[in-house]
């Protein structure tokens, strides 16, 4: 079992003979160096592994459990090296392993297996709501891949707010319209906290761990407290059913200094590690519409990130892999500027959501898509080094759903495969979803000159280099208008300024 595979009830156990079978898990300090992963990142995982480990024990299944630091493996610090030598000290004639989650890691697998002659049977993870064969079966002939028709198609499927008669409720699919509110100018008032959960033995024995093998990895521990067992998961899912959904849909949007979490669900990560089911998530969110009448446009908008967008995102993974991990359609080739491991900026944005990061191993999605995101499409950084980054520093990161989001949603690296234009604002969006602009160096109004946004000034740029792109799609012609609008000598301004930015990303 991968660590992001840690559900009591998968298809690994369906037919697991406890005479026969062993259940493997293994620690790969490669596998926190594969990127440069956060601290919290790495516990998480480590925690949530031994926990699963503990749990299997008191079960009564016999395990193989290839801790971090043991010693019959410290000269392979790859899960696959490790992997290859508990084959052959076992003997074992065959490996089951649920599909990975990363192409690389099932790539590594299959090979591993072939070489070795161990049968390998790679069964469907049960986790999803969509198979990757019935993805690509619905994929199939279809010339742009939209989210929106695959999630209308799901919520048939898995009938969930539908009407007696097959419609959705009130009429409409989707309330994304309602929910894009910032937050007003007085603050976003007193939001109740999601649960959190103090370090038990093990999980302070992980973070002690982490802390001693990986010392030069960013961010910090002080204030981890994810969701590590099934149980602490379903109580996050609870609690934030009963004291967060109802207001989560106007403000997902919403951005404000110390507010790490917003009104959001931070179930992410425990969806990713397979702690809890999609089935169960989405069962909740529609029970707390039906039985408590909870506004059906929060609702709505929950649904659709985990019965939507989560199974759409991870299907587009598999039907483009590999080729979407090389995706760069502008030729983006700047160096990933150090503050994105630091936060140490002038921009008061950046510099907040990537502190929150570093402090917590978590963004919203706009404050990915929106601000980090978003400013390595305008900045033109290598979309490889821009993917690592976000696999290296988030809780909830797996490749499956972190790669396709940054290449296709955060950078149109793919060039739009399955989204219709690229997400780029100038830095008054960011003063209206948040109140990062106030007393940052920079004034979002201004695309030239000394004090300009570096957002605006380089979402200026951006639009005149691609101006001709623009035009020629229904989607972007508006922004393509606006270039036309401007005057000779304001193009020459804020192409001279988005080359200084340019050229000195670090000192930003």
């Amino acid at each position: 079992m991968l660590g992001d595979q840690l559900d009591p009830d998968g298809p690994h156990f369906a037919d697991f003979d406890p005479a026969r079978d062993r259940l493997l898990l293994i620690e790969a300090p490669g596998e926190a160096r594969h990127v440069w992963s956060h601290k919290a990142r790495i516990a998480l995982f480590l925690s949530a592994m031994r926990h699963f480990a503990a749990e299997a024990t008191a079960r009564g299944l016999p395990l193989v459990y290839v801790a971090l630091d043991d010693p019959d493996h410290a000269d392979a610090p790859h899960l696959v090296q490790r992997l290859a030598r508990v084959l052959q000290s076992t003997g074992a004639g065959e490996l089951v392993v649920i599909e990975p989650g990363e192409w690389r890691l099932a790539r590594a697998i299959e090979d591993l297996c072939a070489a070795r002659g161990v049968a390998l049977q790679v069964l469907p993870d049960s986790h999803f709501l969509c198979s990757r064969a019935e993805f690509a079966a619905w994929a199939r002939g279809r010339r742009e891949l939209r989210m929106e028709h695959f999630y209308r198609g799901m919520r048939r499927r898995h009938r969930v707010l539908l009407r007696a008669d097959g419609e959705p409720e009130s009429g409409r699919w989707n309330f994304d319209a309602e929910n894009r509110s910032g937050f007003p100018k007085t603050g976003p008032g007193e939001i109740p906290a999601p649960a959190r959960f103090a370090p038990d033995a093990i999980t302070r024995e992980v973070l002690a761990l982490v802390e001693r093998r990986f010392p030069d990895h960013p961010g910090g521990l002080e204030r981890f407290a994810w969701p590590v067992t099934r149980a602490q998961a379903l109580a996050a899912l609870d609690r934030f059913v009963a004291a967060r959904l109802e207001h989560f849909g106007r403000w997902q949007d919403a951005m404000w200094t110390d507010t790490p979490f917003g009104w959001h669900a931070l179930l992410s990560s425990s969806l990713n590690l397979k702690l809890l089911h999609p089935r169960e998530v989405v069962a909740a969110a529609e029970r707390a519409y039906r039985e408590r009448g909870l506004p059906l446009p929060a609702v709505e908008g929950f649904i659709r990130q985990v019965l939507g967008w989560r199974e759409f995102i991870r299907g587009v993974y598999w039907q483009f892999m590999p080729q979407l991990a090389q995706a760069n359609m502008f030729g983006h080739a700047r160096r990933l500027p150090a503050w994105y491991w630091s936060g140490q900026t002038r921009m008061r944005c950046m510099r907040e959501v990537i502190g929150q990061t570093l402090a917590y191993g978590y963004a919203h999605h706009i404050q990915r898509l929106m601000v980090t995101g978003q400013f390595a499409l305008l900045a033109e950084i290598d979309p490889r080094q821009v993917a690592d980054w976000y696999l290296a520093v988030y809780v909830d990161a797996v490749e499956w759903v972190e790669l396709p989001n940054v290449a296709g949603m955060a950078l149109y690296a793919d060039g739009g495969r399955f989204t219709s234009k690229p997400y780029v604002a100038s830095g008054a969006y960011i003063k209206r979803q948040s109140n990062y602009c106030d007393g940052c160096a920079y004034r979002p109004e201004a695309r030239s000159g000394e004090r300009a946004c570096p957002f605006s000034t380089l979402f200026w740029h951006f639009l005149v280099k691609h101006e001709r792109r623009l035009a020629a799609s229904p989607r972007t012609m508006l922004m393509a208008k606006n270039v036309a609008r401007l005057a000779p000598a304001e193009r020459d301004a804020i192409a001279a300024r988005a080359a200084q930015m340019l050229d000195n990303l670090d000192a930003l």
